[in-house]
């Protein structure tokens, strides 16, 4: 009972924040980027909070579960690409845009700024679908009785999670959101900093997993070399790298900064943060692993490690702040895509002069459109796969397409809208096709299409698209200027 009086005291405190923040929504740039008002701290937090979403707290811990201490590797590739932003973030900030769409639009053509908007809108409904039913297996966990029954189901709980999450969003967009973000943020570093050394304990040391993980045929859980293939390294860590560098969540609160110093400031900060975060709980799932034998306890992890390993008070600190960082990143996932189609599609095209006032109202109804649609994605993805493979599969789709051609704006003046149209059709065509099309397995080496993920040639037929169509097309005229 404490856990879920708890988590529903928090979901109240969060409602309510929202309809207090909704009074001072006005215009567009209060909804999608805070009228430009957020500090550095306050970006870092809610960087962190964005970043450290499903697939780091349910995701890279559920992997950790089915690998060991080899899951320390896993945030690399986002660390990595999260180090890159530190030289993109205050250029972002400087040419004062709303979305990555209008970055695109305006360095290559409105063709190129239609297909980033079909790419990213795809690849984000994938990512808050899986966010709903995260926040759905937490309840349902929090809701579980020591014989394994359950006060509501665990459709009924993502349907909670849905509702929640949708209505927050709706309320006031990114205000509300990245405040709550910072109080996640520190409320999280300080939980992990606590339960590290209680689960440790609790699984009896170093000695304590070597004994557990022999006893259940797991001892290579002991390792952090050796687990690894080269095509695993692939898979696993560019995905979250090509997001990091282009994830239209970051160049959203990039813009919200009260100045382009402020920006890359706070980036800087933000890559010790998401080190010490993501080997926290890497950490905790891997100690907690030597505890748990059963598989399906340990897709939850951290929310199974949580509920029965940790003392009351703490674990139901524990479990609310993965409920917010849930929470948190679907409003982001979801108020990304809604901002993108009222300034890329709604704007541009439809209604160029339509008001403040109009534009807010349409801007929170695209949201609960948007919201509906995803929860029907969750639908499909419920159980058809992990976390983990439901965010590398989300990752490849937006990087793959988005990515190269984004960068390539800020740091490659030859790319040209020829060679980004191509680009961004190749990277999100392949990633669709590799593992669905028949015909690719009849005309890739079985070795390699049995152990490489849809990154690799989605990635590589990208890039060779933006840079090949470049070079064969005349110089572009004008750049975007940082």
């Amino acid at each position: 009972m404490v856990y879920l009086v708890t988590i529903m005291l928090y979901l109240g405190i969060l409602i309510a924040m929202g309809v207090v923040k909704s009074r001072k929504i006005k215009t567009q740039s209060d909804f999608a980027v805070a009228g430009r008002s957020l500090s550095p701290w306050v970006l870092v937090g809610t960087m962190l909070a964005t970043w450290v979403g499903t697939g780091s707290i349910l995701g890279n811990a559920g992997k950790a579960y089915e690998i060991g201490l080899a899951g320390l590797l896993l945030p690399l590739g986002g660390v990595c690409g999260v180090a890159v932003l530190t030289q993109i973030a205050d250029k972002v900030r400087g040419i004062e845009k709303f979305t990555v769409p209008e970055i695109i639009g305006d360095r290559y053509g409105q063709t190129a700024r239609v297909l980033s908007v079909i790419a990213l809108v795809a690849a984000y409904m994938v990512i808050v679908s899986y966010q709903y039913n995260a926040g759905g297996a937490v309840l349902h966990t929090v809701l579980t009785d020591d014989a394994g029954q359950s006060m509501l189901s665990l459709e009924v709980c993502t349907l909670i999670a849905v509702t929640v999450i949708i209505l927050y969003t709706m309320l006031a967009g990114l205000v509300s959101v990245a405040y709550t973000d910072v109080a996640n943020g520190v409320i999280m570093t300080l939980s992990f900093m606590i339960a590290l050394p209680i689960l440790w304990h609790t699984a009896g040391g170093w000695s304590g997993m070597e004994e557990a993980f022999a006893a259940t045929g797991r001892e290579s859980h002991m390792q952090i070399w050796g687990v690894y293939s080269t095509f695993d390294f692939i898979n696993f860590m560019l995905p979250p790298f090509l997001l990091a560098m282009g994830d239209a969540n970051m160049y959203q609160r990039f813009s919200a900064a009260t100045s382009s110093k402020g920006a890359k400031t706070a980036t800087m900060f933000l890559v010790v943060a998401v080190i010490f975060i993501e080997g926290a709980i890497i950490s905790s799932a891997w100690i907690s692993s030597s505890m748990i034998e059963n598989a399906e306890n340990g897709r939850h992890v951290l929310i199974y490690a949580s509920h029965r390993y940790l003392p009351t008070f703490l674990g139901a600190i524990m479990l609310t702040t993965m409920v917010g960082i849930i929470i948190s990143t679907a409003d982001s996932f979801l108020l990304v895509p809604s901002t993108t189609l009222m300034r890329d599609v709604y704007l541009q095209y439809i209604n160029p002069d339509a008001d403040d006032r109009k534009i807010v109202l349409l801007s929170r109804l695209l949201v609960l459109a948007l919201g509906i649609v995803a929860y029907v994605v969750s639908l499909g993805f419920a159980q058809s796969a992990t976390f983990f493979d439901k965010a590398l599969y989300a990752y490849t789709i937006y990087g793959a397409a988005i990515t190269p051609s984004l960068v390539a704006a800020f740091f490659w003046k030859r790319a040209t809208g020829a060679g980004a149209v191509a680009s961004i059709t190749a990277g999100t065509v392949v990633t669709l096709l590799w593992k669905e099309a028949g015909f690719v397995q009849d005309l890739v080496p079985a070795a390699i299409y049995q152990n490489c993920d849809a990154v690799l040639p989605a990635i590589f037929t990208s890039m060779l698209c933006l840079v090949g169509v470049s070079l064969a097309t005349a110089k572009p005229e004008r750049q975007t200027e940082a």
